[in-house]
């Protein structure tokens, strides 16, 4: 329809939750290879400013670098000095999702209600984080889409896997959250280029 803005698409999110500096350029490496489309450092993960900063050297061209578990301005300031592109949070805070708009970044804030998201999209969001999606579950997801504006996409995060991809995507999700299946603290470069190998495969960017 001629004058309705679409929806943007963020395709898959590796969310790093336990990354360390040590490890994350081999990590991040291999997810964008495997066709991740960006990599959140969770900012309750070990030394994640560096890890970011890491990110954001080596891939910031190829692949947007996100701070998860953002909680205050003062976060997102700091974040964005590191080479941050992507805010995520668990919650809906109009402040951070102020402050993130404000530095030209893109906000993914964690909404389960409609309130929250339309709170959300009145701050400037237009990625918003369904979360725990498990919870909220693939029904819950397209009543909210209904009533949203079109150029806003919803993200489910928490329980995304291999099992259940498919039908958030073919649902309406513009992209998903993958965490423990992707990587678990510990795991190899090589443990998780086999994990994101598969997910990738049962996403599609295909409408």
């Amino acid at each position: 329809m001629v004058g309705v803005a679409e929806a943007p698409r963020s395709g898959l999110i590796a969310i790093l939750r336990g990354i360390t500096p040590d490890e994350v350029v081999a990590v991040g490496s291999v997810l964008i290879e495997e066709g991740f489309d960006a990599i959140e450092v969770p900012l309750n993960s070990p030394d994640p400013y560096r890890s970011i900063e890491l990110l954001a050297a080596n891939f910031g061209t190829r692949c947007p670098v996100g701070a998860g578990t953002v909680l205050s301005p003062a976060e997102v300031e700091r974040a964005r000095s590191a080479g941050a592109e992507i805010i995520v949070s668990p919650n809906t805070d109009v402040d951070v999702i102020t402050a993130t708009r404000a530095l030209g970044m893109r906000s993914y804030p964690g909404i389960a209600t409609p309130t929250e998201a339309f709170g959300a999209v009145r701050a400037g969001a237009r990625s918003l984080k369904l979360f725990p999606s498990g919870i909220l579950g693939i029904s819950g997801m397209r009543a909210l889409s209904a009533v949203l504006p079109d150029d806003v996409e919803l993200i489910p995060v928490g329980g995304v896997d291999g099992s259940n991809l498919a039908d958030w995507q073919a649902a309406g999700a513009g992209g998903a959250g993958i965490g423990t299946s992707v990587y678990r603290p510990g795991d190899t470069a090589a443990q998780v280029r086999a994990a994101a190998r598969r997910l990738s495969a049962v996403w599609s960017t295909t409408p």
